[in-house]
């Protein structure tokens, strides 16, 4: 390590002012600051130091994915194995297939290690393409702005790949991080001034500019139909329940398959439990707000009791309980990860209580009331961004009027004075 300090310190003076790569400052401080605690140091006046620094707070949510990472890998790689058939097995092809036949891994399904090494074949490149593009355009920007390179990034690089299906074309990842990145978030300012969720506004932008790659049946598992077991469709339990006639109840459907993450869906967004222990990490170091959390729980459990006591005879979305709208679709994710964004949710601790409630209360709304639309999360969040500073301006109005009636009340001893 020192000598990784000594040659950074050598190469120093041509990126500072003066320099001839001092335009190119921004990529070499991003580097230095990454691998050491910053040089700088306040001189004079009074300041209040952290230990919660912006670079520790994004490497903690960075850890807190690591679970569903974990799980992007394995059930990934799972739900392909379980997809194929063994009997047209020789029918795969291109480099991941090559990779997988190097290495010896094969598909068996009851392998961990078959099914790590084809999940990370899809993860990973996926995750290469959105740091390179979206590292690329963070360091333009702040080289033309002549500032330093924000770590937010890492955070956004890590979810955005999370939130797809594993047969994202990779131009589309980079085509939809570009558009998070310039579009939702440094035209705006970068880092902290963002009003929307760019990971959100990147996936949003894929649904709606090349929908046939992230819906339907067939994206959720990373098998070509052609390679495929007869009769298989891939479909989400989402999916399954929007095509059910029947009551929910006689839905043959594992809620543990469901909280585990052992089902076809977004890569990163199948476990509830790799979220919830993400969720419990955020909350415990004070990255994202517990508040938010739970509130966002009491909105699902409480609009999914009155679709339960209204019921409906065509519609099998209203019998579903709270307890499964939790592990379905990106729920859990969006709980931990996405709603608890501190820079797009609401500051005051009251606001966050009606912005979670609204969150959850609105999922469940669309996927009851709208079945051919039951992964509401992503849309729903990207709303609730954009209301979060009138429904914070709600709580600071009313803060303030109060404030002045206490003002205005005659304090306890003093009175009007009859005057002497």
């Amino acid at each position: 390590m020192r000598a990784l300090r000594r040659a950074l310190d050598r190469v120093a003076p041509h990126f500072e002012a003066g320099g001839r790569l001092q335009r190119l400052y921004p990529l070499w401080e991003a580097a230095d600051t990454f691998l050491y605690t910053p040089a700088a140091v306040t001189h004079g006046g009074a300041h209040v130091r952290d230990a919660l620094d912006l670079k520790r707070m994004m490497m903690l949510v960075v850890i807190a994915t690591l679970p569903c990472v974990y799980m992007a890998f394995y059930n990934t790689g799972l739900q392909a194995n379980l997809a194929i058939d063994p009997a047209r097995a020789d029918q795969l092809d291109g480099w991941r297939h090559a990779v997988i036949g190097w290495l010896g891994t094969g598909y068996a399904p009851g392998s961990w290690l078959a099914n790590m090494v084809h999940g990370a074949l899809y993860f990973l490149p996926l995750y290469a393409v959105t740091m390179a593009v979206g590292l690329a355009w963070e360091v333009l920007f702040a080289v033309v702005r002549k500032v330093e390179v924000n770590e937010g990034f890492f955070v956004t690089g890590m979810l955005f790949p999370l939130i797809l299906p594993p047969t994202t074309p990779l131009w589309q990842a980079a085509l939809a991080i570009s558009f998070g990145v310039v579009l939702a978030k440094e035209v705006f300012g970068g880092t902290g001034m963002n009003f929307v969720n760019p990971a959100l506004a990147s996936r949003a932008f894929l649904f709606f500019a090349y929908p046939a790659a992230i819906s339907g049946d067939q994206v959720w598992t990373a098998v070509p139909p052609a390679a495929a077991l007869d009769g298989f469709t891939g479909a989400t339990v989402l999916t399954q329940i929007r095509g059910a006639y029947g009551p929910f109840a006689d839905m043959e459907l594992s809620w543990w398959n469901a909280f585990i993450g052992l089902e076809t869906g977004s890569m990163g967004e199948t476990s509830a439990l790799a979220c919830l222990v993400g969720a419990l990490i955020i909350a415990f170091t004070g990255v994202g707000s517990w508040r938010i959390m739970v509130a966002m729980a009491l909105g699902t459990a409480g609009m999914a009791f009155i679709f339960n006591a209204v019921g409906s005879h065509t519609n099998p979305w209203f019998a579903v309980p709270f307890w499964w709208h939790m592990v379905l679709g990106g729920w859990a994710f969006a709980m931990a990860f996405m709603a608890t964004d501190p820079v797009t949710a609401p500051f005051s601790d009251a606001a966050r209580w009606v912005y979670g409630i609204l969150i959850g209360a609105l999922v469940v709304l669309i996927r009851v009331m709208n079945p051919a639309y039951p992964e509401s999360v992503m849309l729903v969040i990207l709303f609730m961004n954009v209301m979060a500073p009138l429904i914070d301006h709600g709580f600071v109005r009313a803060n303030i009027r109060r404030r002045q009636r206490r003002l205005l009340q005659p304090q306890p001893g003093t009175g009007d004075g009859d005057g002497a």
